[in-house]
């Protein structure tokens, strides 16, 4: 607990165990009046000041004024009445240990989410000519030398020059299984090294590096509202004033009309049900639990390996009924393999050996996946005369032998007697000083998990799964047979996967389209469907900028895993708002016609708000996991044929966003800290910084306890923040509101 929320504690137990100790004392009249005012103001001081504050700066409709009008509203008919003061102080009282809990509930979640988000790194040890010095992060310059020791996070992005350890990536990934590191592997920041020394030569400054990344993202989640979000806080506008006025005409009309019709007025049963109203109208529970909801389920999904960029892109991912995939590198690994050696003259050996070292040069994907095939590049043989013949393949002299690697087209040219192959795949035709000595099969690799992924959706309630890929039709389809796929188009280029994304949004049956890729070459189909998701993305910018929710493994059952997070979040929302709102509506039916008391409407207020907090809090424990599958117990990576041709897409450049961004220059902004634990509060206090002069646009990250201020240009920050800070503190001082 914070000093504040201890205070507050301290006042509520105070003013309970004083309400206690006087239904034991023997007093009377005035005397009585005066020792329960005592509890009351102790317990409801802060309550009735913010109220006069309200009316005092013409923003009256709030729940402090409901629990001004209905405490002392309450008081005054036990002072007319009966002298029962207790229903009046119990109202405020157990109020405040509403807006107790809601604080600590709130300071507990963001607790909940920095922990999870706990992948800063302190320190770097930076290696010097004298020997470490440990110095900040962010103070390491690009091509720097860094020691990372066992135990220690790993500070920066980078590539491992010596050493070789496991690293810890559960923070990032929420993938358990340690990952295996040596010299020429890249590493991220917010990795834990659990056994070795390494050396690491960083490639990106702290600021631009993954974990910097990472917690920017989270924090900016929540400033992306969703529709619930912006219907709460519509309805909340709209909903108080009205219920206030309905309070005001049960309290006047039937006694007016009982006067009409000659009966008594009975203004004390009219006025307490007017209050009982009062009480229960107050929208606490539906104002900070939906916010609460969605930040707790981007924490969850976060420590999954999941993020989300914004509580939108989380109601759309819950509504998604149609997925689309990419291929290579989304539902294959990527990578291409020597799956088949067919000699006709030689042994299979020696045909790689040949094709290997002809290959040597080359930075094609096939060249290197013969090159990983044959380990034995260093083997002695004299390699001169390398020729690449664009369309064909490679020529070179082998131990003064010509030896030709590539398609049928260079056969032919040599006049070797070449034959196609049963298998499907890049065939690699061999040919030895004119006579062809056989050919290599290499194919790309379906992930494990791509099957288990596929079925894990269907059973999420997928409607249709589908697969673009510029890869060939017989790829295509060997991969949708292989992973029981709806419907799957081969051979496109980046325009038409647009074109077809835009064509399966028009058959839309009423559910969202999700388009999956590996957020580089993706990026236009990204941006144009409903949510993008960007798979294997770790340490991307290009994926992070381009996608809606990021995957930081390549693993595609975290699709599954973060769609089931997003329902579990959206049910928990919905199960508030019709709770509350259920709630609120029954006892005000039965408040009005004198069914309910203050006892009953204290319920409505306090009660479902502390039940609709703890269900909130539920989407942060949101794990999504996927039950075993049938399909799991078989996973392992099938191969499968690439196609005759590689699929190229041009990477989009640093500009490619999600929308077009304004031609205007960018206006200066900064972030500011705030303290803040009512959600009521940062909404005033963000419309009070929007009307300072010198403030272009002001934005309240409520559970991330921050301000973004954009301001007009050529203003002066300055004094434009103090007026900033004197609005927001004008808002509410009991807030304790600090920027």
């Amino acid at each position: 607990m914070n000093s504040r929320q201890k205070r507050n504690l301290i006042r509520i137990v105070v003013a309970a165990v004083l309400m206690v100790a006087l239904a034991y004392v023997p007093l009377s009249g005035m005397a009585r009046f005066l020792a329960y005012l005592v509890p009351y103001l102790i317990v409801g001081y802060d309550i009735l000041l913010k109220a006069g504050k309200g009316i005092w700066r013409r923003q009256p409709l709030d729940e402090c004024l409901l629990m001004a009008v209905a405490t002392i509203g309450a008081m005054a008919l036990a002072v007319y009445e009966d002298g029962d003061y207790t229903e009046g102080i119990a109202v405020m009282l157990f109020y405040q240990v509403g807006e107790w809990f809601q604080s600590y509930a709130v300071g507990r979640s963001r607790r909940n989410i920095s922990e999870l988000m706990d992948i800063r790194p302190d320190y770097a040890n930076l290696v010097q000519s004298d020997g470490l010095q440990r110095v900040s992060p962010d103070s390491v310059a690009i091509g720097s030398t860094i020691l990372v020791k066992p135990g220690e996070k790993v500070p920066l992005d980078g590539v491992v020059v010596e050493g070789q350890s496991s690293l810890n990536t559960v923070a990032l990934t929420g993938e358990s299984l340690p990952r295996r590191v040596k010299a020429g592997d890249e590493v991220i920041s917010g990795c834990i090294n659990e056994d070795g020394v390494l050396t690491i030569r960083t490639t990106k400054r702290f600021a631009e590096s993954t974990v910097s990344r990472i917690l920017q993202l989270v924090e900016e989640a929540s400033s992306r509202k969703s529709k619930s979000e912006h219907f709460i806080a519509k309805f909340a506008r709209v909903y108080t004033p009205i219920v206030v006025g309905a309070a005001a005409v049960l309290a006047v009309v039937p006694p007016i009309v009982n006067l009409l019709g000659g009966m008594g007025a009975d203004w004390g049963t009219w006025v307490y049900r007017a209050l009982v109203f009062l009480v229960i109208s107050c929208p606490c529970a539906l104002v900070i639990s939906i916010p609460l909801s969605f930040f707790a389920g981007i924490g969850g999904a976060s420590r999954a390996g999941v993020l989300i960029k914004g509580s939108n892109y989380l109601e759309t991912l819950a509504a998604v009924d149609t997925v689309v995939f990419d291929k290579t590198g989304t539902l294959t690994k990527g990578v291409f393999e020597v799956t088949a050696i067919h000699p006709e003259t030689i042994e299979p050996e020696e045909l790689l050996h040949l094709a290997a070292h002809v290959e040597r040069y080359s930075t094609h994907p096939i060249a290197v996946s013969l090159r990983t095939a044959y380990a034995h590049e260093a083997d002695g043989c004299r390699v001169e005369a390398v020729e690449e013949v664009a369309g064909h393949g490679v020529r070179a002299k082998v131990n003064g032998h010509t030896i030709c690697v590539g398609n049928e087209k260079m056969m032919e040219a040599v006049g070797a007697a070449w034959h196609p192959c049963e298998k499907e795949g890049t065939i690699i035709h061999v040919a030895i000083d004119g006579v062809y000595a056989g050919h290599i099969v290499i194919s790309d690799v379906i992930k494990a998990n791509s099957a288990r992924a596929i079925e894990a959706l269907h059973k999420n309630g997928i409607k249709r799964t589908v697969m673009l890929t510029g890869d060939a039709k017989k790829v295509a389809e060997h991969v949708a047979a292989a992973l029981s796929l709806d419907e799957a188009y081969g051979e496109l280029l980046p325009q038409d996967k647009v074109a077809k994304v835009e064509a399966l949004l028009q058959q839309g049956r009423g559910g969202k389209l999700a388009f999956v890729g590996d957020g580089i070459n993706d990026a236009p189909v990204l941006s144009r469907a409903d949510v993008g998701i960007a798979m294997g993305a770790m340490g991307s910018d290009a994926a992070i900028e381009a996608a809606d929710v990021v995957l930081m493994d390549d693993d595609p059952l975290k699709i599954a895993v973060a769609q089931r997070i997003a329902r579990k979040t959206m049910r928990i929302v919905y199960e508030n708002i019709v709770f509350s709102i259920g709630v609120k509506a029954v006892v005000l039916v039965l408040g009005a016609i004198g069914l309910a008391n203050m006892w009953a409407a204290i319920f409505a207020d306090v009660g479902v708000m502390v039940l609709a907090v703890l269900n909130a809090m539920r989407a942060l424990f949101a794990s999504g996991k996927v039950a075993e599958l049938p399909a799991a117990a078989g996973a392992h990576e099938e191969v499968l044929p690439s196609g005759a041709e590689v699929e190229t897409i041009p990477v989009p450049g640093p500009h490619a966003e999600r929308k077009p961004a304004p031609a205007a220059e960018t206006l200066p902004q900064r972030s500011y800290r705030i303290e803040v634990d009512c959600a009521n509060c940062a909404n005033l206090m963000e419309q009070a910084a929007n009307k300072v002069d010198g403030v272009k646009h002001a934005a309240i990250n409520f559970m991330m306890q921050e301000m973004k201020v954009e301001f007009e240009r050529d203003a002066d920050q300055q004094s434009v923040m103090e007026r900033v800070r004197k609005a927001c503190k004008q808002v509410e001082d009991d807030c304790e509101v600090y920027i």
